[in-house]
């Protein structure tokens, strides 16, 4: 006797790989001897814990200026909020111009970027989306429950290759008009490779040309969650291209989750007023409205006052850490490897080993884990071996895409959460697996 669920929850009711595998692992975690590269958590000490709690006790104490905002909110988002957004999208150094920001639509979604995401994929019509490989798997792996069909396109060091993309296109014959929206993250999650600036305009003309052939507006999605982390002096700023857009296709997503602090639950979607945004905002109504408003006007007060001294810390401290570890992959895994990508923006590096894999099966991932069934490697029943956490390149790529064989011997590392020197030490036992690799390849 089943409840009777829709085809997205019979299809949610089978947990993803990388759901059982975290969830496994974050079961028994030993704060203080495991090690954490895998969730993609930002550091602690990047939250301004003081800063927040003079937030809150100034929207509190102020109920004219932030008025009922302990109450309901509404379904488009505080508008203090929203205006101070529009000053830092608009303000010295940010890739826009007032008058673009100001022609668009801004609205805050009801609980981070995600759900910014998930309401897309619940007001566009299910088709084809495309994207990069190696992809976003968490969102893409909801798109495909939602009905959608995911078409990832290898990327090159620019991000999305061109050529890739339009061989791919061709490929789809008549079912090119199935397309239902191009969703490029512009700091990818996994591999952090940037997308360049005339690649991004590249993609933005592809799909104003898509539309124009088939005489219907395809939106173009450039998610910005890691692009206010751009943290390498020698790379070029980031520049958008909402002043190109001729058609009004295309939207940024963004999140203060890695500028501020994950838990106030902050995304906003700006883009050009609509059929579109109105479904949007009509979706946070009814999710429950934007995010709670007392956390919208915190987030407000901060960026008015801290956001210029919180940009240059964070960025600041992930540079050094950024640096430290690429010192330390390159001392422990360099011999081994084929590329690595990353550590000039966000928090990831991406690796590909040269001739050893990195998939739950493989013995590496059963080394670091502490799986391998010698006692020796693993440690006494009950008392393991420090565990290192990795995503396995396997979960980042799309299972019928054209680089499987290619993601079954890499992985993301996070250097978001721990500190420089037990990601060091992570680094040294992660030598250690891979010399345990190829001795038993």
């Amino acid at each position: 006797m089943d409840v009777h669920l829709s085809s997205y929850g019979r299809a949610s009711s089978r947990p993803a790989p990388v759901n059982r595998m975290m969830q496994a692992f974050a079961s028994d975690f030993r704060d203080g001897v495991d090690i954490n590269l895998g969730v993609g958590y930002v550091n602690e000490k990047t939250i301004p814990v003081p800063a927040l709690i003079e937030a809150m006790q100034a929207v509190a104490g102020d109920p004219v200026a932030y008025r009922q905002a302990f109450n309901s909110g509404g379904p488009a988002g505080s508008a203090n909020l929203v205006a101070s957004l529009r000053r830092l999208l608009s303000g010295p150094g940010s890739a826009l111009d007032p008058a673009t920001v100001e022609r668009r639509q801004l609205i805050i979604g009801p609980c981070g970027a995600t759900s910014i995401l998930d309401g897309l994929a619940e007001v566009i019509e299910p088709g084809i989306v495309v994207t990069s490989d190696p992809m976003y798997y968490i969102y893409c792996e909801a798109l495909e429950r939602k009905g959608f069909e995911v078409l990832a396109v290898p990327e090159d060091d620019e991000g999305i290759g061109l050529e890739a993309l339009e061989r791919k296109l061709a490929s789809l014959g008549d079912g090119i008009n199935r397309l239902a929206f191009f969703y490029a993250v512009t700091v990818n999650n996994p591999s952090c490779t940037l997308l360049s600036n005339r690649r991004r305009r590249a993609l933005l003309d592809v799909a104003a040309r898509l539309s124009r052939e088939q005489g219907r507006r395809i939106p173009i999605f450039y998610d910005l969650a890691y692009e206010l982390l751009l943290h390498d002096p020698e790379a070029a700023p980031f520049v958008s291209v909402l002043p190109e857009d001729e058609l009004g296709i295309a939207y940024e997503i963004g999140t203060l989750s890695k500028l501020l602090a994950p838990s106030l639950r902050i995304g906003y979607l700006l883009g050009p007023d609509g059929p579109l945004m109105n479904a949007m905002v009509q979706k946070t109504s009814d999710t429950g409205f934007s995010a709670p408003l007392f956390v919208q006007e915190m987030a407000s007060y901060l960026l008015d006052r801290h956001v210029t001294a919180q940009l240059r810390a964070v960025n600041a401290g992930y540079r050094q850490k950024a640096l430290a570890v690429r010192e330390g992959i390159e001392r422990s895994l360099g011999p081994f490897l084929e590329e690595c990508r990353g550590g000039s923006a966000g928090f990831y590096y991406y690796l590909t080993f040269r001739d050893v894999e990195t998939h739950p099966a493989s013995p590496l991932f059963q080394f670091l884990t502490r799986t391998t069934g010698d006692p020796l490697l693993d440690g006494p029943e009950g008392n393991r071996l420090p565990r290192v956490m990795y995503i396995p390149g396997e979960y980042c790529v799309h299972p019928r895409g054209e680089i499987v064989e290619k993601g079954k011997r890499q992985m993301r590392l996070s250097y978001g959460y721990e500190d420089a020197p037990t990601i060091l030490c992570a680094l040294a036992v992660m030598k250690e697996a891979v010399e345990y690799a190829r001795a038993r390849a």
